[in-house]
Order: structure tokens, then C-alpha cells, then sequence
């Protein structure tokens, strides 16, 4: 009985950090609880188009993969959160932007080709660095110091002067790389490949024209051995920053072929390579469609759903008090507990937003925790039949139930994760909200239910006499 009463604090702790995040704004910075997708609350769609020129008269693959990384960097410097960011056709691509109220803000950023530069370490603003950082370590222990003596006003001397040292310092790392003349224009290509037959990492070649060539070779010759790095920019943020051995003091990387190396995996490889295709690929892009989209369900539709949601839910709820009397009455206070951890769930996943699928998701997880009551409950009338107390009865439900819950909510979950993983945009939204669902849906199923009813109706001898309560028309071989 302790173990159950530890387990009802649990989830009463659960419920209300959870109604916390969603009906107290400061918890989220005074934003709404979940945001709504391009459906559901509107926004702006853009169409990029990526023309071809006089020396890349087609654009494969590769060229729309680079161009959509690119998109993808820029729309994330807008915040947009749940932007979709996909390919449609051979040359165009579609940009979702919920909740965007000026598009052409949008646009002046997306249409802009993108530009890659490499730039050097300047030795002046890296010893200058290195003075401040030594500064800083210094005021730091003062801090310390004074915290211990608790001095309040050397304290608060030692915190400004802090916070006047990292103002410095971050001004500084603004002027760390100097620009040089080599840009991407002179990249005719990058791709990623293994550095080492075991694949256990990867590389990322670099192949410049020949101009590109010269310059790269001066432009490492200048850093290398000297423990400055060369950074490679795509629109003004870094993206890579190797160093040039010593072995190249002398002559540089010369030849127009260079290699970045550095523990990668296939995975950041490749995004690499695609920034750096990105960047240096000559390809103008036109923004052919401009357009603010209203909610595409509209209010009426949005509010029909609704209806239908609820009526379907309080459906539910009654068929599960009619059917199963008391234990349907148990489930319905899991569902809602359900709900709220759920929805609370989906305010902590960064940039989440809800889009009509994903209600899909959510609605049918809501089904599927139904599901497990279900299967409970049915395995508890069945031992109530077989003659067993009612305590015995419900205990046995539960542990018989158990491993035909987790075999169809792992299946469920395998699936979420295939979606998931190879899917994109609103699938990913589905895929997400039904796993998130059903993961929850576990755990209410089980342990929430479980320890409302064995600590509040079991606990009362006069339910736990009647068995009828929990299974009409028993035979006189039921007893409690």
C-alpha cells in the first residue's frame, strides 16, 4: 500500500508540473503553450526556383540537396519553428513559413544567393584573445574570493567588471577572421568520402579552379604551423574551421585539392560537403510564388473538428463507465491524466508545432491508451469469472494484460521511428505526436490506473466486496 501511495504522489507531482506549462506563461517565456502549424493558423508559402547558367545547363540532384541545405540554414535563422523546407520537381523548392506576417522580409532573405568565403585567423586579435581570456580567468577567481568573504560590494565591482570582460571578448571573436580574396566562385566542388578503409571516419575534398588553386595554396602557406585556423563562412557563420599542418609552411596545400578531416561521420561528412556545394554552386534562385495562406482548414472546418474530437471523446468516456462500471470510471481519470502529461509533453519539444496530422497522431494515441484499458479490463473480468477475489482478479489483469500492451506499443513505437526517420514535414509532425502518445499512453495505462484503483477502490472494503460492480451477472463462485 506504501508503494502505491508513493506512486499516486508521483503522478500528482506529474500533473501539476504539467498544468503548470501549460496554463502558466512565464514558464514559456509568455508564448502559447503549442504552436500551430501552416493549416491551422496561416502564414507564408514561397516557391524557390533554381535557374541554371551558361556553365551548369542542368541541375542534378546534388545541386536542389545543396540549395535546400542552404534554405533550410536560412529559414532557421528566421525562428520559424515547424518551417517545412522541401523539394518539389526537378528544379523548385517549397518553403512553409507558419505564422510569417511579412513575406517579403522572408523573401529578401531566401532570394539572395548564398556566399561562401575562407577567411585567416588574425594573430593580432588572437594574442589580444588570449590577454582578455587570462583577464577573465582572473576576475573569476576574485569572484570566488569575494563570494567566500562574502563582500557584496566586491562583488558587485567583480561582476560588472565581468561582464564588461565578456562584452570585450565577444567583440573580439567578431574581428577573430580576417576576409581573404578566396570565395566560392573558385570552389568548383566538394563531396565526402572515408579517410580510412574501416570507415570509421570521413573527409570532406575540396577541388578549386585554378585561380582557387593559387589562392588557397598562399592563403595556407600563410597559417600553416602556426596554430590559426582557416575558417570557411557560409553567409557570414562559420561552418568549418581546420588547421594546415607544418609539413605546408613552405610550399601550402597547392594543386587545387585539399581535404578536411577531423573525426567526422558519414552524416556531418555530408552536411559539410553539402554547405560547401552549397555555397560555391554559381546557381541564381527566383522566388516564382509569393503568397500569405490562411489557415487552409479555415475557421469552420477548425471548429467542426473540434466538435467531432470532443463528441467522439465524451463517446468514449461513457461507453467505458457503461460497459466496464467501475474500472471504466478509473480508466476515464487516467485519460485525462493522460491528456494533460501529453499535451505538456509536446510543449517541451523544441520548436514543436501542431499541425492537422499531427492531431491525427494525437486522437489516435488517445485510442490507443483507451486500447490498453481495455485489454486490462478484459483480462480482470475473466479471472473475476473464474472465480478469483476481486483484489486477485485485478492484479492478475494487470500482469497478464502487461506484455500484450508493450508487444503493440513497441510495434506502434518501430513504426513512429520509421516515419519519423525517413519521412519529412507534416509525416514527421504524425509520426512525433503518435509516439510522444503512445509512450505516455504506457505509462498511464499501467502504473497511472493501476494505483488509482488498487489505493482508492480497492481499498474500500464495501466496493471490494461486490464484484458485480466490476463484471455484471457473475456467478455465486465470484466472492471478494
Amino acid at each position: 500500500m506504501q508503494t502505491q501511495r508513493t506512486w499516486l504522489l508521483f503522478i500528482l507531482v506529474l500533473v501539476v508540473a504539467a498544468m503548470s506549462l501549460l496554463l502558466y506563461p512565464p514558464l514559456r517565456d509568455n508564448q502559447p503553450p503549442i504552436q500551430l502549424g501552416l493549416d491551422l493558423r496561416g502564414g507564408a508559402q514561397l516557391t524557390i526556383q533554381v535557374q541554371t547558367t551558361d556553365e551548369i545547363t542542368e541541375i542534378t540532384k546534388d545541386d536542389l540537396d545543396a540549395v535546400e541545405l542552404v534554405i533550410s540554414n536560412r529559414v532557421n535563422g528566421l525562428g520559424v519553428s515547424e518551417a517545412v523546407v522541401q523539394t518539389a520537381g526537378a528544379d523548385r523548392i517549397l518553403v512553409q513559413l507558419p505564422g510569417v506576417s511579412d513575406p517579403e522580409e522572408a523573401e529578401e532573405l531566401l532570394g539572395e544567393t548564398a556566399q561562401l568565403d575562407f577567411r585567416t585567423e588574425d594573430p593580432t586579435v588572437i594574442s589580444q584573445l588570449d590577454v582578455r581570456q587570462r583577464e577573465y580567468g582572473a576576475l573569476i577567481e576574485e569572484q570566488i574570493s569575494a563570494e567566500q568573504k562574502q563582500d557584496k560590494e566586491a562583488i558587485a565591482s567583480i561582476e560588472e567588471k565581468i561582464r564588461q570582460k565578456q562584452e570585450e571578448i565577444a567583440a573580439l571573436e567578431e574581428q577573430r577572421f580576417s576576409r581573404t580574396d578566396l570565395t566560392g566562385e573558385n570552389l568548383r566542388n566538394a563531396n565526402y568520402g572515408p579517410a580510412n578503409q574501416a570507415g570509421t571516419q570521413w573527409q570532406v575534398n575540396l577541388y578549386f579552379d585554378s585561380e582557387g588553386a593559387e589562392k588557397f595554396a598562399e592563403l595556407t602557406k600563410s597559417v600553416a604551423g602556426t596554430g590559426r585556423t582557416l575558417g570557411i563562412f557560409l553567409d557570414d557563420e562559420l561552418i568549418s574551421a581546420p588547421s594546415v599542418g607544418p609539413e605546408y609552411a613552405d610550399t601550402g596545400i597547392s594543386g587545387g585539392r585539399a581535404q578536411i578531416s577531423g573525426n567526422f561521420d558519414a552524416s556531418e561528412a555530408k552536411t559539410l560537403s553539402l554547405q560547401l556545394q552549397g555555397g560555391s554552386l554559381p546557381l541564381p534562385v527566383e522566388i516564382v510564388e509569393n503568397r500569405t495562406v490562411g489557415a487552409t482548414l479555415g475557421q469552420d472546418s477548425v471548429r467542426r473538428s473540434i466538435y467531432a474530437g470532443l463528441s467522439g471523446l465524451l463517446l468514449v468516456l461513457v461507453f467505458m463507465v457503461v460497459y466496464y462500471r467501475i474500472l471504466g470510471l478509473i480508466a476515464n481519470l487516467a485519460l485525462g491524466v493522460y491528456t494533460v502529461l501529453t499535451l505538456a509533453c509536446f510543449t517541451l519539444v523544441p520548436g514543436f508545432t501542431l499541425t492537422l496530422p499531427g492531431i491525427a497522431g494525437f486522437i489516435l494515441s488517445i485510442g490507443m491508451a483507451v486500447d490498453a484499458n481495455v485489454l486490462i479490463f478484459e483480462r480482470t473480468r475473466e479471472e473475476l469469472r473464474s472465480g478469483r477475489t476481486v483484489y486477485r482478479a485485478v492484479e492478475s489483469g494487470f500482469n497478464r494484460a502487461f506484455s500484450s500492451i508493450l508487444d503493440s506499443n513497441v510495434t506502434t513505437l518501430i513504426a513512429c521511428g520509421a516515419l519519423f526517420w525517413l519521412g519529412s514535414g507534416l509525416v514527421k509532425g504524425f509520426a512525433l505526436t503518435l509516439g510522444i502518445g503512445v509512450g505516455v499512453s504506457m505509462f498511464t495505462a499501467y502504473s497511472c490506473s493501476r494505483t488509482i484503483l488498487f489505493l482508492t477502490v480497492l481499498g474500500l472494503p464495501s466496493v471490494r466486496q461486490k464484484p458485480e460492480l466490476f463484471c455484471p451477472n457473475l456467478t455465486a463462485s465470484a466472492k471478494s
